[in-house]
């Protein structure tokens, strides 16, 4: 068995994704602002450097899976926190335990992203350019800029909805990018994420103020219900499983088929010349 560690694994899917590992007899460290193993506000650089330091005390300096679990929705009032969350965080954490992970021989780490980032038509590419560059302080700034302008009826509803879908895309660009360097392929890590829909947790209830009705749902879900966090921390256990040796860099959406009915064309997507 195996030592895991889990961000957001306080509640929602982070929690599934714990109790799963955990069920499986792995020992896991959760992270999270409240009720794990290592509390810490990933949202800032103190935090994610003394998650990352308390991390590898508690493991002894080898990991073989991280599940970058932790985030915010489009419902949190400060964007600006919305991307230092969302993308910075997860970012920071896998780059600070990347060498825990090589230790091991076959690490494993998966981030959760999100269908907005492929159905909510607000992404900044400005913003994503800044986020992948490293620039925190700049991105937070774009961030709360794009804030200010939104429409009020959005703004009133999702005043962080550009953040939390932009930060999301970058996310998964991340992922991808850095998957298939030789600090990570070559030393046998793989690095994929999840894109989930529509799941009843915390974050999205706290979007929506009460479960919604599916079927009056503001996007589509051809399945006709809505996802649990345990349909999220299944394929989270898939990616960390050792047999996960073949897959990297993948983005698997698990929304019950919301971006395939709204762009059932998108994928694939052939190469130009």
């Amino acid at each position: 068995m195996g030592t895991h560690v889990v961000t957001g694994s306080a509640s929602g899917m982070g929690a599934a994704s714990a109790a799963v590992l955990a069920e499986a007899g792995h020992t896991v460290i959760g992270v999270d602002l409240r009720d794990a193993e290592v509390v810490a506000d990933l949202g800032t650089v103190e935090g994610r450097r003394g998650a990352v330091e308390e991390i590898l005390a508690i493991s002894g300096g080898t990991l073989d899976g991280v599940a970058a679990v932790a985030g915010v929705g489009p419902n949190m009032a400060d964007a600006a926190a919305v991307v230092s969350i969302n993308y910075f965080g997860p970012v920071a954490l896998l780059e600070g335990l990347r060498p825990a992970l090589a230790r091991s021989g076959s690490g494993r780490a998966v981030v959760i992203g999100s269908n907005s980032s492929t159905t909510v038509p607000m992404i900044d590419d400005g913003l994503v350019d800044l986020a992948l560059a490293g620039d925190e302080e700049t991105a937070r700034e774009r961030a709360r800029a794009a804030q200010s302008a939104l429409p009020p009826k959005v703004a009133e509803h999702a005043p962080s909805i550009c953040a939390y879908a932009t930060s999301k895309f970058a996310l998964a660009r991340w992922v991808r990018r850095t998957a298939v360097t030789p600090e990570w392929a070559r030393r046998g890590l793989v690095l994929n994420a999840v894109a989930p829909g529509a799941v009843l947790t915390p974050l999205m209830l706290g979007s929506t103020g009460q479960e919604p009705d599916p079927e009056a749902f503001a996007t589509p879900l051809p399945l006709g219900v809505f996802g649990r966090p345990e349909d999220i921390a299944f394929w989270v256990h898939q990616f960390l499983k050792p047999e996960a040796r073949f897959t990297t860099g993948a983005v698997l959406y698990v929304d019950g088929g919301t971006d395939a009915a709204m762009r059932p064309d998108a994928q694939p997507t052939a190469m130009t010349p």
